[in-house]
């Protein structure tokens, strides 16, 4: 296969220190210009630049006329996910297809009204033809989210009316991408485990139309297309707790941005695919994984505090794993005393654990999650709580589930897209103007110099 030159080029060395020298800022200046970095104050909270009635992301409480950490809550158009998760596992239905209803359309669906969203989801889980052998097969990619990336931008090219950004035909391509993203993500790592990685068994099973999201992701996945009620109830779960989380994250925020400029759904949404595959937001859980298996490797008892411990202490240190001096998937920008998606997932994982005979290693999920908090407030001075957040589990329950860690955020994007068309559509519906923030320039007037009185 033909590739772009990826040695270390040498050549250009000198054009790398020189963009290395020309590009620094002198930190002192954010200060003094009262720059908000990462459009968070001083304090680490959001910088407000818009309105939603999509989800709310709540952890604190207002007491006195002062801000109180508390119990974190998720709303989804004003519900609470632990209601809506609570209701669907009293009935051990799937619940994704429901929470996509929910976030696209402002309001709880009737069972008939369910009934029909689902028949028109399962009725566009269908590629152009010769679109997997043109668009996915021909040009595999190691890294699945490129692969999602272009084939929603190559969609466009099947679209009859790709241009129009009326609500109707923006819900009408939302709803085929939410429909889509499952076949693309599955039929991207078939193509880079058969032509990349060379493994000899190469397959393609089509979504069955009775499927829900997560069934037919562990069907399409696996070979013989089998998994237990327990499996894809815990997928469906996962999906629900991914699908969105306010509009700030970065990649949803990307969606307004790129959305306000007028541009295509497919282009709108290839660029929050490159938000969200970036390791600061859309990877966590994969450092989570990582972290667990070198852990494991190096305390012989997880059931001893003591020696646990001492690894977290080791970790906040630099002195092991990747020497970052983080603890992942604990701590979260909002959250701060307990991620409620957290505590959702933590349950339904132990009995998945007890299922595949890994409640030991459970357990030392669960006792890390119990010690990090101890461990990062003797690291640090100043205190304000940390808690387990969504990502500390999700990548436990996908190797549960088999699913392979080239997946772990393409799983992430099939049900973030939810999240991402209900905002374009919130952005698009609202009229609001070019999103456009202000730059501070802080570089001095130069004179500039002809060519040929240039050293």
């Amino acid at each position: 296969m033909n590739k772009f030159y990826s040695g270390n080029a040498p050549e250009l060395e000198k054009y790398k220190q020189l963009c290395v020298n020309g590009g620094g800022i002198d930190p002192e200046l954010y200060t003094k210009y009262s720059v908000n970095r990462g459009l968070r104050d001083l304090n680490g909270k959001g910088v407000l630049t818009g309105l939603t009635e999509i989800s709310d992301v709540h952890s604190k409480d207002i007491i006195d006329g002062k801000e109180v950490p508390c119990e974190g809550r998720l709303f989804y158009r004003g519900y609470d996910v632990k209601d809506i998760i609570k209701d669907i596992a009293s009935t051990k239905r799937f619940g994704f297809e429901e929470t996509a209803y929910i976030l696209l359309f402002g309001s709880l669906p009737a069972e008939s009204e369910l009934d029909e969203f689902k028949t028109v989801l399962a009725n566009y889980r269908l590629l152009p033809g010769s679109f997997v052998r043109d668009f996915i097969m021909k040009a595999p990619s190691d890294d699945i989210m490129n692969s999602l990336a272009r084939s929603v931008l190559a969609l466009y090219s099947y679209d009859e009316n790709p241009n129009d950004t009326s609500v109707g035909n923006v819900l009408r391509q939302c709803i085929r991408l939410i429909s889509l993203f499952p076949l693309l993500s599955v039929y991207g790592y078939q193509a880079y485990n058969y032509y990349i990685r060379g493994n000899q068994s190469f397959f393609i099973h089509e979504p069955k139309h009775e499927y829900s999201t997560a069934e037919n992701i562990l069907y399409m996945l696996r070979l013989d297309g089998k998994f237990t009620p327990l499996e894809a109830q815990l997928l469906d779960l996962a999906l629900i707790l991914h699908a969105e989380h306010g509009g700030g994250n970065n990649s949803t925020f990307t969606t307004h941005v790129v959305t306000s400029s007028g541009t295509d759904t497919y282009s709108a949404i290839a660029a929050a695919l490159g938000s969200l595959k970036g390791p600061r937001h859309g990877g966590a859980n994969i450092k989570v994984r990582h972290m667990f298996m070198d852990m494991k490797s190096h305390i012989e008892d997880w059931d001893d505090d003591e020696e646990i411990m001492a690894y977290l202490m080791k970790l906040l240190n630099k002195e092991a794993f990747d020497r970052s001096g983080l603890i992942y998937g604990i701590g979260h920008a909002v959250y701060s005393l307990s991620d409620p998606r957290a505590e959702i997932f933590k349950g339904f994982v132990e009995r998945l654990a007890a299922a595949k005979g890994l409640s030991d290693e459970y357990r030392l999920y669960a006792n890390v999650e119990r010690l990090a908090p101890e461990a990062i407030a003797k690291k640090r001075r100043i205190y304000k709580g940390v808690s387990a957040n969504v990502d500390f589990y999700s990548g436990f329950v996908y190797d549960m589930l088999g699913i392979p860690e080239e997946l772990y955020t393409p799983i992430f994007a099939d049900a973030r897209i939810v999240g991402w068309s209900a905002h374009r559509l919130e952005e698009i519906i609202n009229s609001g103007k070019i999103i456009r923030p202000a730059y501070k320039n802080v570089q001095a007037v130069r004179e500039y110099i002809p060519l040929d009185k240039r050293n």
